[in-house]
């Protein structure tokens, strides 16, 4: 190989080496990880992202406990209610988002849900067993009595008592959920105003299935991940109709796709936004965890979000002058159709001690009870995650009322339920793993090995080149180091006892540029062997 051909190959690795050791240094003081993860994290047409929120394919679970009421005679005659609770009745909910149209001005995307919940047989009891529950639509009605005077509230006591309706019925538990036919709604639905009107039919998840009719846009992240999907507007209001003043009206919350990344934001709280429950839901951080090797930050329901303003100021806002405000309880009629409809905590766990010591069969527990979310802190994508709520019908006593005049003042639990996930699918969890587990360890590694390596083949050429210069100047120095190199073979044959006896073999040393030293060296006492000093030099002594 000529000279030149080595010296360009040297000059080759040591500019590859000088640009692997300045890639290393910039993977390494960069964050261009984090960088790729949000820039691909943001919610746009075709991303990963999108297809993840637009259908998630997560195992998403509704499940229903239905409160039995065991002495319904005995509660009339004033005793406390007996509740058997009867459950779970779970349905699978088959969700995406339809409809869906990207507004690249206010970085946001609008959109409807689409949900088909399925009942899931082997997950549940049956769902045709029979329940006694309050009558719902009944007590509505009678609770709405006192507005009305005594002269309508005596025609409405006339009309029930004639149609024989009872303060009590029994249903199944998929008529209860989702839906059976009831003379007052049918008529509430034929005369009411149409923005109050009700569903035809009784059932306190009716709404849930199909397209729902709320149009939601939420914010993408394309401008800030500081809302990133967050709410911006529910049929093109950007608050809540349903009240009268912040924070009572905020719909900044998320649906529950997504989250702000906490490691950007740092905030505490994140909320949640359910149609049902009128309202958003504070979670507030409670601790870093982790689900399936994958870091996670717990978030849980404040033990004050329900209820009255003296634990929460915040709640001032939903407290009415119709009814007396107790820590624990929500009224959420506003988006009942005016149902006196209240939720709580299943159990009222975390609640008032006496809604609990108002009933029997009651038993708060908060692995149970409570809700929880356990949140991805990079990538705001929660990897587990329970809703549970219970549905309360606080009855006003009508005594004008005569189907209904042993029935008193009572906030009477009716069911509750548990929407949420528990594990994601395979294929979702692997790109979080890669993202968050193995990137942030391997880059750096990479990074450093891009370093060292570059940092070596730098140092390598510029070492074979000073050797080259030196054995340049002086041969006799490549003839040493060639020397050294054969004894150190030698050595090493002897050592693995591999060397033998080589018959009628010469060993020769050829150098790179030729002077006046000999260039071979023969065996001592062989016929072929070469003389040490050049044949010129010794005619010349000799004469």
């Amino acid at each position: 190989m000529s000279r030149q051909v080595i010296v360009q190959n040297r000059l080759a690795v040591i500019i590859i080496g000088i640009i692997t050791l300045i890639l290393g240094i910039l993977l390494s003081s960069i964050p261009w990880l984090d960088y790729f993860i949000l820039k691909n994290l943001r919610l746009w047409n075709d991303t990963l992202s999108y297809h993840y929120w637009q259908r998630p394919g997560v195992i998403r679970l509704t499940k229903l406990y239905i409160y039995n009421v065991t002495n319904p005679d005995g509660f009339l005659s004033g005793e406390k209610p007996k509740l058997q609770e009867v459950g779970p009745f779970v349905y699978r909910e088959d969700m995406q988002k339809v409809n869906v149209k990207f507004d690249e001005n206010n970085y946001t995307v609008s959109y409807q849900h689409k949900k088909i919940l399925q009942f899931v047989p082997e997950l549940s009891i049956d769902k045709d067993t029979p329940i006694v529950t309050p009558n719902i639509p009944l007590l509505t009605l009678t609770s709405l009595s006192p507005k009305l005077g005594y002269l309508l509230s005596k025609t409405i006591s006339v009309v029930v008592s004639a149609a024989k309706f009872k303060p009590f019925i029994n249903v199944t538990a998929e008529q209860l959920a989702f839906g059976y036919d009831d003379a007052l709604v049918s008529l509430a639905h034929r005369f009411y105003p149409k923005h109050m009107r009700p569903m035809e039919q009784m059932g306190l998840l009716l709404g849930r299935n199909g397209t729902l009719m709320e149009v939601s846009s939420i914010k993408t992240g394309m401008q800030s991940m500081d809302q990133f999907g967050y709410i911006d507007s529910l049929n093109g209001m950007d608050h809540l109709p349903h009240w009268n003043e912040e924070p009572c009206t905020s719909i900044a919350g998320s649906e529950g796709s997504f989250f702000p990344p906490r490691d950007l934001t740092k905030s505490d709280m994140v909320h949640i936004y359910d149609k049902d429950l009128c309202r958003i839901i504070p979670l507030k951080y409670v601790e870093r965890t982790e689900k399936d090797g994958i870091a996670a930050d717990l978030f849980r329901l404040p033990n004050n979000s329900y209820g009255d303003a003296a634990h929460n100021p915040e709640n001032r806002c939903y407290d009415t002058s119709e009814y007396e405000a107790i820590q624990g309880l929500q009224n959420i009629s506003p988006c009942q159709y005016g149902a006196p409809v209240f939720i709580s905590n299943p159990h009222f766990f975390e609640s008032h001690p006496d809604l609990l010591n108002s009933v029997e069969g009651l038993s708060p527990d908060r692995e149970k009870h409570e809700t929880y979310f356990k949140i991805q802190p990079k990538l705001g994508v929660p990897l587990e995650g329970k809703v549970r709520i219970q549905l309360n019908l606080r009855v006003t006593h009508a005594k004008d009322i005569y189907p209904v005049r042993d029935f008193r003042d009572f906030v009477f639990p009716v069911m509750w339920l548990e929407e949420g996930i528990s594990e994601l699918t395979p294929a979702i969890k692997r790109w979080i793993y890669l993202g968050t587990v193995i990137a942030p360890h391997a880059v750096p590694i990479g990074s450093y090995l891009m370093i060292a390596g570059g940092a070596f083949a730098i140092i390598f050429s510029f070492v074979r080149a000073y050797q080259s210069f030196m054995f340049a100047q002086d041969p006799t120095l490549e003839i040493l180091e060639m020397g050294r190199r054969s004894l150190r073979r030698g050595s090493s044959f002897i050592a693995q006892q591999q060397h033998r006896f080589l018959v009628h073999h010469r060993d020769s040393y050829s150098l790179l540029r030729h002077g006046p030293v000999a260039t071979c060296l023969g065996e001592a006492g062989r016929d072929d062997a070469q003389p040490i000093i050049d044949t010129s030099m010794a005619v010349s002594q000799d004469a």
